[in-house]
């Protein structure tokens, strides 16, 4: 075991290095700087503050970068920021104290560019980055141990005291009250020590986790950290990304407005499947003159693409334009018959995009679509019933809009203009008036319902969910309320957290479950204010900002398909499916893991504690010993081998996600437990010395009278089994009895091995064991049953004194 363990820490002495390496991975490897008046490629490594570096779509960002020039720049940075949808970005100057999603002037290291081009100029490369703060962060954030390493080391500690005193006590005791000599002495030292130490504790132990990690890795749960599979089962507060983890990270329209109606579309993400229903009932595009009208703008005006690809559907372009591709092929409309003839691409100015098309029936149309205000001021009109129009009624619209972006929507508007059918080109100013307004679509990244319903179970279970998220405090909010994360309270933004004291963080985090637009600091001083206030603490990223405050966290958790290499490494779980319901699964197979390892320690510590009684009773009383050291060591083996590792294959005990997290400073075993390990260590240790002396009284060979002693210890341990197998309820019932098949195993090969202790002529001689008759076996299996019976009746009276 010392072997196993030091072998383990070496390897996870490397898993901080990874979390670099998988860093370094992301940083661009060229740039195209300027160099003596020339734009020549040069290695990234190699610029420095003051570089002047051209972006183009597809580029890496190589270094931190202020833009001189930015023209329909769009930069990927939810990896740094969280932010669902890429970053438009300018030139124009933020507030100094501005959020790293705020700051549109800048480009940072290790993004993407999605769109456009840009130029700038270098202000920070290497460790001095946003990206280079983080990777410093994490090789300084110290990790913190585990409930379980910290109670057993409390246990081992406190155990190893207790058996020291009672070694010292009993030679005393022997050499003045019997006068034993100091061979006798210290033979009895010896067998004390192998019985009451639980040499099969480590190994059983080890063994659970590793069966929890096989467990958790069928739920797509992929453990790299064996105790963090316990650890999940201590956890009180899960703080959440919300891109990705409890929401799809793919865009959606869920609304669609026009004049007269107000549509639903269900569905989610890019998946072609869903319904557009008014009041309920299906709505089809033949009978719905508007919303035709805003489905064609909204597929016909669009440069992206949906297709499926290793049976997921994904989008080529912007996200927000493959929700709007989405949208029209639920809706059953088909743009391949529109033919473009021009476009003005969509510009961060303007804020629009706009297309010139030949319709299937051969007009003319400018397509537009694009923020509504800027729709708006270009509009008059607004369509009516009959392909009629109407004058436009801004104050409704601006009331629809300000409706949709109070439930945390992205709202787009739509709007179009007839054109001459000679007309071949499209300038700005063929769409700087007489426009007509269409509608509009509400567009959200919407939550994972299987994420909903995990954060009930949560709750249920009495363990906090916090939303901690890079994005806007509005968008937050809204899936905040759909998540039931929040119940409606208030969103802290990043500038409160930026404020506040570590004192008045503490209390914030008390009454707050939303936080928005945080930035990496933000995220790890959430998880040490949590701690600080007594929490087990799992938290959830998938960017490269999530990873020091995963490495933070009692339990990180890392997003498996779209989590970065830097965020897995710095882990100790990665969700294979990216999903919230899989933590709440893990959470349950934790708690059932811990279960199982308190029922192996007080199976255990009985049977050490009943071999231990044997050897001291047998001091203290100056008799001849009823077990010797080397029979001590072959019950330890393999009742620890196979009984105690039968209860590692326990199932989940009902209600295990219906009772409130375990309190992390509380001992592994509480004072009831205590006086069972201690009752069943003299019910099974007196048994056993009650057996040695009565057969030794009527004649029976010492060697025969050890061996019925040794079995009665066996036989005890077995039936006690049973009674560990429910801590508190009780066993006796035909279901609980045979729900778990390993129990029923493991007892069968224990008591093939008894029968090579007893019988085999080799391990009479390495043992001193010998050859018992058929009635000898009676006794100790009458003692096991009556060992099974007393235990369920101190449960029941346990229960009845308690309440329950």
């Amino acid at each position: 075991m010392v072997v196993i363990n030091a072998v383990i820490g070496f390897l996870q002495e490397g898993k901080a290095e990874k979390a670099l390496e998988g860093i370094r991975k992301m940083l661009s490897v060229s740039a195209h700087v300027r160099r003596e008046g020339d734009w020549v490629e040069e290695n990234a490594e190699n610029l420095v503050p003051g570089d002047i570096v051209r972006l183009r779509s597809g580029d890496r960002v190589p270094a931190d970068i202020r833009l001189l020039e930015a023209v329909s720049l769009s930069i990927e940075e939810s990896a740094l920021t969280g932010e669902s949808l890429p970053a438009e970005k300018n030139q124009d100057p933020v507030e100094p104290d501005a959020g790293l999603g705020d700051r549109h002037g800048m480009a940072f290291s290790g993004t993407m560019v999605t769109a456009g081009r840009g130029t700038g100029v270098v202000t920070a490369t290497g460790s001095e980055t946003e990206i280079g703060r983080i990777s410093t962060m994490i090789s300084e954030v110290e990790t913190l141990a585990t409930p379980l390493t910290r109670q057993m080391d409390r246990f081992g500690k406190i155990l190893s005291a207790v058996i020291v005193v009672m070694a010292v006590a009993m030679w005393f005791a022997g050499r003045m009250l019997h006068d034993y000599t100091t061979g006798e002495l210290f033979l009895s030292s010896i067998g004390f020590a192998v019985a009451a130490i639980p040499e099969g504790l480590p190994a059983v132990l080890t063994i659970t986790l590793a069966l929890g990690v096989q467990r958790m890795a069928s739920r797509n749960a992929i453990t790299r950290k064996l105790n963090a599979v316990e650890t999940l089962g201590s956890v009180t507060v899960i703080c959440s990304d919300k891109t990705g983890t409890l929401t799809k990270n793919e865009m959606t329209v869920k609304h669609a407005v026009v004049r007269r109606a107000v549509y639903d579309v269900s569905g989610s993400g890019y998946q072609p499947e869903g319904h557009i229903t008014l009041d309920g009932n299906p709505a089809a595009l033949d009978g719905e003159e508007g919303l035709r009208d805003l489905v064609e703008i909204m597929a016909v005006c669009n440069d992206s693409h949906i297709s499926q690809e290793d049976g997921f559907w994904k989008v080529t372009g912007e996200p927000t334009e493959g929700a709007l591709r989405t949208f029209a092929a639920k809706a059953g409309f088909d743009p391949a018959a529109y033919e473009r003839k021009a476009v003005i691409p969509f510009e961060s100015e303007n804020k629009f995009m706009a297309t010139l098309n030949s319709t299937p029936d051969g007009k003319t149309v400018i397509l537009v679509k694009g923020a509504p205000d800027r729709l708006l001021d270009r509009c008059g009109t607004q369509a009516a019933d009959g392909g009629k129009k109407e004058p436009l009624d801004r104050r409704f619209w601006e009331a629809k809009i300000e409706e949709l972006s109070g439930r945390g929507l992205r709202v787009l508007a739509a709007a179009r203009k007839e054109a001459d059918d000679g007309k071949n080109g499209l300038k700005h100013g063929d769409i700087e008036a007489d426009l007509t307004f269409i509608g509009l679509a509400g567009i959200i990244d919407p939550p994972r319902p299987e994420a909903v319903e995990a954060v009930a179970l949560c709750r249920t279970a009495g363990i906090g969910v916090k939303m901690i998220t890079g994005d806007h405090a509005g968008t937050a909010s809204a899936i905040g309320r759909e998540m039931g994360i929040g119940n409606g309270g208030r969103t802290a933004t990043g500038d409160e957290l930026e404020k506040a004291s570590d004192e008045e963080l503490r209390e914030l985090v008390r009454e707050v479950d939303i936080f928005a637009r945080t930035s990496p600091e933000h995220k790890l001083r959430l998880v040490r204010a949590l701690q600080a206030n007594g929490e087990v603490v799992a938290m959830t990223g998938d960017g490269v900002n999530d990873a020091p405050a995963l490495k933070r966290a009692d339990v990180g958790i890392a997003m498996g398909i779209k989590g970065t290499e830097a965020t897995k490494e710095a882990a100790d779980i990665v969700l294979a499916d990216d999903n919230f319901s899989t933590i709440e699964r893990a959470v349950e197979e934790g708690r059932t893991i811990y279960d199982n390892l308190r029922k192996a320690i007080i199976f255990i510590l009985p049977t050490n504690g009943a071999e231990a009684f044997v050897i001291l009773a047998a001091v203290a009383f100056g008799l001849v010993l009823p077990i010797t050291p080397v029979q001590i060591l072959w019950v330890n083996m393999v009742t620890a081998v196979t009984l105690a590792l039968a209860l590692a294959f326990e199932p989940a005990e009902p209600g295990v996600m219906k009772r409130p997290p375990r309190d992390p400073a509380a001992s592994i075993l509480g004072g009831n437990f205590l006086w069972r390990i201690a009752f069943v260590s003299l019910l099974v240790g007196g048994a056993a010395i009650g057996v040695f002396l009565f057969e030794k009284r009527i004649g029976m060979p010492l060697d025969l009278a050890r061996t019925l002693a040794v079995n009665t210890l066996v036989f005890g341990q077995i039936f006690y089994l049973f009674n560990c197998r429910y801590l508190d309820e009780s066993s006796i019932s035909a279901g609980r009895l045979f729900a778990n098949r390993a129990v029923w195993m493991t007892t069968g090969i224990l008591l093939v091995l008894q029968l090579v202790f007893v019988y085999a002529p080799f391990m009479n001689t390495w043992f001193g064991s010998a050859p018992l008759l058929a009635r000898h076996w009676l006794i100790p299996l009458s003692i096991g049953c009556a060992v099974f019976l007393a235990v369920e009746a101190e449960k029941a009276l346990t229960r009845r004194w308690s309440g329950r």
